[in-house]
C-alpha cells in the first residue's frame, strides 16, 4: 500500500555535500511532489546525480536533512535502507541490465530477490511490465541483442516490477534516437500517471524535460539558481536561466575561458617571436 502522508514524498533541506575539497552541493532545498514529474536540470558536473545518491541513501549530506516518505534518510539503520529502497524504482542511463540473462530474467530477478511469489505469478507479472513498455514479444532476447532504445525500456519495466512509489531517471534521453526518445518521454509520463508515480528526472536535455515535466529545478554551482514550472522557467527575466533554457552563447556562463586580452595578447606573441 502506498504511502499518502505529506503532500511531498521526498525532501532535501539545506543540504551541502562536497567530495574532498570540491564542493558540489551549497545549501540545497528541493520538494517532489507526489504524483508529479519533477525535474533537475542543469550544466554537467553540478550534482544532479549526487542528489539522485544522496535520495537512495547511497551517500549522506554532509550537512541538511535528507527525507523520503517521512524518513529521514542518514538515520535509517541498513536493513530499514533496503527495505525503502524497494519503494524505489532507478533507470541508469545505461541501462544496467544483466548481461547473461534474457529480457525476462531480467524483469523478473527484483521479484525474485524481493518476494516469495510463485514462478506463475512472476510471469504474470513480467509479461504486465514488458507489456506497459511494448516488449512483451522480447522476452527471450538477450541483452546484447536489444538497440539502446530497447534496452532502457527493458530497465524502466525491471525499475517498476515492485510496484514502487518513485523512480529516479539519470539522464533517460541521451544517445536516444528521435524515434526511440519519444517513446521514452511517452513512457515516463504515462507510467507516472497510470501507476500514480513520483518521477524525478535528472537531465540537460531542455525540449524533452519541458514536454513531460510538471516542475523544474534549475542547478548551477551546487546552488538551486531558478525554479517553476517549464512555462515559467522559459518565460524567466534571470540571464542565467535564460541561457540554459534557451541554450544561448553568451550570457553569465561566459563563452570564452579566462584569458588576457586579445589584442595584448597578439602584441606580446608578436614581439616575443620578433
Amino acid at each position: 500500500m502506498r504511502d499518502r502522508g505529506s503532500t511531498w514524498l521526498a525532501e532535501l533541506q539545506d543540504v551541502s555535500f562536497r567530495y574532498g575539497t570540491r564542493q558540489i552541493l551549497d545549501g540545497v532545498t528541493l520538494r517532489f511532489q507526489r504524483g508529479r514529474v519533477t525535474a533537475i536540470m542543469g550544466p554537467s558536473g553540478t550534482g544532479k546525480t549526487t542528489l539522485l545518491r544522496l535520495i537512495g541513501g547511497q551517500i549522506h549530506a554532509d550537512r541538511g536533512r535528507v527525507q523520503v516518505a517521512g524518513r529521514d534518510v542518514a538515520r535509517l539503520s541498513r536493513a530499514q535502507l533496503f527495505e525503502l529502497r524497494k519503494r524505489m524504482g532507478m533507470l541508469f542511463q545505461s541501462g544496467a541490465l544483466f548481461t547473461g540473462l534474457s529480457v525476462y530474467d531480467n524483469v523478473a530477478f527484483p521479484l525474485r530477490e524481493h518476494t516469495a511469489l510463485p514462478e506463475a505469478m512472476i510471469r504474470d507479472l513480467v509479461l504486465m511490465k514488458l507489456q506497459a513498455v511494448g516488449l512483451r514479444g522480447a522476452r527471450h532476447l538477450m541483452p546484447n541483442q536489444l538497440s539502446g532504445g530497447m534496452a532502457r525500456r527493458v530497465a524502466l519495466a525491471r525499475a517498476i516490477a515492485l510496484d514502487p512509489m518513485m523512480i529516479m531517471y539519470d539522464e533517460p534521453f541521451t544517445g536516444l534516437d528521435p524515434i526511440t526518445l519519444g517513446v521514452i518521454m511517452k513512457l515516463i509520463r504515462k507510467l507516472n500517471d497510470t501507476l500514480g508515480l513520483t518521477s524525478i528526472v535528472v537531465s540537460h536535455d531542455v525540449q524533452e524535460v519541458t514536454a513531460i515535466a510538471d516542475y523544474v529545478y534549475l542547478l548551477s554551482g551546487g546552488r538551486v539558481v531558478g525554479e517553476g514550472r517549464p512555462a515559467e522557467l522559459l518565460g524567466s527575466s534571470s540571464g542565467w536561466v535564460r541561457q540554459f533554457m534557451h541554450g544561448l552563447p553568451d550570457g553569465p556562463v561566459p563563452f570564452h575561458y579566462p584569458a588576457p586580452d586579445y589584442g595584448a595578447d597578439l602584441l606580446d606573441g608578436a614581439r616575443e617571436s620578433a
